[in-house]
């Protein structure tokens, strides 16, 4: 039968990640994102080291700093957050255009037919994984599997920065043998109800019948009915409208002269304009990036009264944003180039529109993928 490649992407400790990467000095310690204990505030992220204290997001602050003396609350930063999101999104959308985001840490990807062609869906989501890391310094959890439910647990399973891959044949023996609260939507209450009635793994929920699931947990029933059999033919559901077409470079070796810097931007420019043409589509917005060797990243934008597309043009407006920049004075690790305030029409292109996707049978050479 035609399986569908789904791969689940989850962010580790998002939040606490991105200011342990942008503040050195908060490596390998207890970070609680949120807000301060002394008020009421409520813990938005907790790193690993806060997470073995039992720290958990939505925790009250004041709970959190009582199992965790040492614990440092940092202010949240959204907009950097958001903006590292969209970065990830990017790499995302190398791969496919089907992209369905939950938050700004986490994404469903359909990857059964991706533009790269590649067959291997361990294969995209071990690229996708050394891209984030490579791009932005951080790591980021994979499950893959042939449905959305799946890949989601999956995902769960050898976090911090793991890739679990669920095949179809070890999918049933994967959900028997589950703890029923590994199971996503079987909360802490139903959990209790489940053990109380001596149900405790998925083998022993699905020995109940549909029936008798409804009678016991009402409507819910046929839901977990479908999904301890791995019942779940949800698409994955896209953004459809574009907002801006980029690309962009993370070195191995910093940039640091001058020259060079901008060589490569020329480089960066060819590809966006390629990408832009390819779709039938032009921007007014220009928007530079630039990361440092130490992991700043800082943006310039330049808006034009005229759509515009060609390289030529995408290379001298980001050249005169890089003189804003200090860049060349500072090593230079990431360079980007993104085009917005496109003008596509009814916020569809080629690239926007999600095309019905044809499943096809795949053969499988490594029963350890699909």
């Amino acid at each position: 039968m035609p399986y569908r490649k789904i791969i689940h992407i989850d962010m580790d400790a998002f939040y606490a990640s991105v200011e342990q990467r942008d503040h050195p000095e908060l490596r390998g310690k207890p970070v609680v994102v949120g807000g301060a204990p002394a008020g009421r505030g409520v813990v938005a992220a907790a790193s690993y080291e806060a997470r073995k204290f039992g720290i958990h997001s939505a925790m009250p602050a004041y709970r959190a700093i009582r199992l965790c003396p040492g614990a440092i609350f940092i202010k949240p930063r959204f907009e950097v957050y958001k903006s590292v999101s969209h970065e990830i999104r990017e790499i995302f959308h190398e791969y496919t255009d089907l992209v369905e985001p939950l938050s700004l840490d986490e994404a469903y990807l359909d990857i059964s037919e991706n533009k790269k062609g590649i067959t291997s869906a361990r294969k995209v989501a071990e690229e996708i994984r050394k891209k984030i890391r490579q791009q932005t310094g951080l790591t980021a959890s994979a499950g893959v599997a042939v449905n959305k439910f799946v890949a989601k647990l999956a995902s769960d399973l050898h976090k911090p920065d793991g890739l679990c891959v669920i095949t179809p044949e070890k999918m049933i023996p994967f959900l028997e043998q589950l703890p029923l609260g590994k199971f996503h939507g079987i909360g802490k209450a139903t959990e209790e109800k489940m053990h109380q009635m001596g149900l405790y793994t998925g083998a022993d929920l699905k020995a109940l019948s549909e029936p008798e699931m409804v009678s016991a947990f009402g409507k819910p029933g046929r839901f977990y009915f479908r999904i301890v059999r791995g019942d779940d033919t949800r698409p994955v559901q896209p953004d459809r409208i574009r907002k801006s077409v980029g690309a962009e470079n993370t070195y191995s070796e910093d940039l640091s002269k001058p020259d060079e810097i901008r060589g490569r931007l020329s480089e960066i420019a060819k590809k966006v304009s390629g990408r832009l043409q390819n779709i039938d589509a032009a921007g007014k917005t220009i928007t530079l990036k630039v990361r440092y060797d130490n992991f700043e990243t800082i943006t310039r934008s330049f808006t034009h009264e005229n759509y515009l597309n060609e390289e030529e043009k995408l290379y001298e407006t980001g050249e005169q944003l890089l003189s804003q920049t200090e860049a060349g004075e500072r090593s230079v690790r990431l360079l980007g180039l993104s085009v917005s305030n496109l003008n596509l029409h009814d916020g569809e292109s080629k690239s926007g529109t999600q095309l019905e996707l044809e499943l096809k049978y795949f053969t499988r050479r490594n029963t350890d993928d699909i």
